[in-house]
Parts: structure tokens; C-alpha cells; sequence
């Protein structure tokens, strides 16, 4: 198989690599490439509830330690988040017992991001995430 398509015109490389598939010609398939694109799917999708997890807790943590200023767009954030996070793990199920340890990754940033859009100082945030993943997914709204 020429793989050079691959770096030249990727979209055409899937559709032939699907139709390879479809005619069980395994022996021609671009098996280098298909693992690579098949892990990277993995990790796109671990990423983008990684992302979500971020702007949830981000935005919880804004309208916990700045509940003058909570709204509707920060209201809306924080559903639309928990919205995404559920569908991705009715998409992808075994990546559920991965969010405790995501959340920890993710809570520094989360930390950094809400002190930096309220201008309240970072250590007016607590160094360990005060929400739980039940929380953070769930209807939970901090006082």
C-alpha cells in the first residue's frame, strides 16, 4: 500500500482504507497509519472530556467564589459542560472511571483560569478541587 496519501490527502486515505476494510484485503491495508489514527482517536476523546471537566469546574469555581457576578452565560457554560461530559461517556463508557483522575489533572488549570478571569487572587481558590466529580457532573450549584 502507498502510503503516501496518507500525508497528502488524508480524507482520501480513510475512505480507502475503509474500503480495503470492507473487502477483508488486510495484507493492503496502511496498518502503521490505522493503529497511529486509532490510538489518536483515543486520546481525542479522553481530551475533549478533560477539556470539558476544565470548563466546568472553572466555571464552579467562579460561581462559588464570585457569586455577584454569576449569570446566565456562566450558568449556560457550566450546563452546556456537564451536557458534553455526559454524552461523551454514554459514547465512551469506559473512559467514567478515568474522571477522578482527570479532574485532579485538570484542577490546577481550572484554579489558574478562575483566578485569572475574576481577578481574585489564585490562593483565594483552594489547592485541592472542593467539588466532587458527582458534583461536577451532576445538578450540583455551589452556595
Amino acid at each position: 500500500m502507498n502510503t503516501a496519501i496518507y500525508e497528502t490527502d488524508f480524507y482520501l486515505w480513510t475512505q480507502q482504507q475503509a474500503d480495503l476494510l470492507r473487502q477483508g484485503a488486510l495484507s493492503a491495508l496502511d496498518t502503521e497509519h490505522l493503529i497511529e489514527e486509532v490510538e489518536s482517536m483515543g486520546r481525542r476523546d479522553r481530551n475533549a472530556l478533560r477539556s470539558y471537566l476544565l470548563n466546568v469546574t472553572m466555571h464552579l469555581l467562579k460561581w462559588r467564589y464570585q457569586p455577584e457576578r454569576q449569570g446566565t452565560s456562566w450558568r449556560l457554560s457550566i450546563a452546556n459542560g456537564r451536557d458534553q461530559i455526559t454524552w461523551q461517556i454514554k459514547d465512551s463508557p469506559s473512559l467514567r472511571p478515568q474522571l477522578a483522575g482527570l479532574l485532579t489533572e485538570i484542577y490546577p488549570s481550572a484554579r489558574r483560569k478562575a483566578a485569572g478571569e475574576t481577578s481574585l487572587p489564585l490562593t483565594a481558590f483552594p489547592e485541592q478541587c472542593p467539588f466532587t466529580v458527582e458534583e461536577i457532573t451532576g445538578d450540583y450549584w455551589p452556595d
